[in-house]
């Protein structure tokens, strides 16, 4: 059973996500707060698996949340999906970077969003088709530009492969996903990968796909 915890600071939408979460087998909600300190506490006292941050609340923000947890707790250890509006988060890129998981948009599908939070529990990242578009638009709008050339510029000692499993990434895609499409086995895919992050400078997957979007990569 994965256990869940929920940080968002409206009732309403707490309610929602436990409804949907507690609905499938595999998930059980062990905590629910509207505070991103309150949160932090509770890690202490709760076996957590999957934290589902609200990037947007009163007090610290869940970027600054993102931060803190991830000072105290690995990714191996515990995992971490933000949630938000994407109406005008410029913060998504930077909650990546502070260690989070993925990211999904508030109205992602109850499927979707179930979805994610099985993958990230199990080691992957995740994202809503949705969320990619947002930041995509996002980042076109806050650089006045397609790509940011210097992001741009680490991906050009990419191969093609590697360059073609990035997008796949960007896109959503697990391993396996991807192995399927481009014909390959996971264990490839995986290796392709770790060889892009590696040339790029990327600590994890999560990481990359947030350059990738800088550089203007899309699926």
């Amino acid at each position: 059973m994965i256990r869940v915890l929920i940080v968002d600071d409206q009732e309403m939408i707490r309610t929602g996500l436990r409804t949907i979460i507690d609905a499938h087998s595999d998930l059980d909600v062990v905590g629910e707060t509207g505070d991103a300190l309150a949160a932090l506490k509770l890690l202490g006292t709760l076996g957590v698996d999957v934290v589902l941050m609200d990037i947007r609340m009163p007090g610290i923000d869940g970027v600054e949340a993102t931060r803190r947890i991830r000072r105290t707790y690995p990714p191996e250890q515990l995992r971490i999906l933000v949630l938000t509006t994407f109406d005008q988060d410029e913060n998504v890129l930077a909650a990546v970077r502070a260690g989070a998981d993925g990211f999904f948009s508030k109205g992602a599908s109850p499927a979707e969003l179930t979805s994610g939070i099985l993958r990230v529990a199990d080691g992957g990242r995740a994202m809503s088709a949705t969320a990619v578009d947002a930041l995509f638009d996002h980042v076109a709008e806050a650089k006045g530009a397609p790509s940011d050339p210097k992001a741009a510029a680490l991906f050009t000692a990419l191969t093609p492969r590697e360059l073609e499993i990035v997008q796949a990434i960007v896109g959503g895609l697990d391993n396996k996903q991807i192995a399927a499409e481009l014909y390959l086995s996971p264990f490839t895919v995986k290796t392709h990968a770790n060889r892009a992050m590696m040339k790029v400078g990327a600590r994890d997957r999560a990481q990359l796909v947030s350059l990738a979007v800088l550089a203007g990569i899309r699926p």
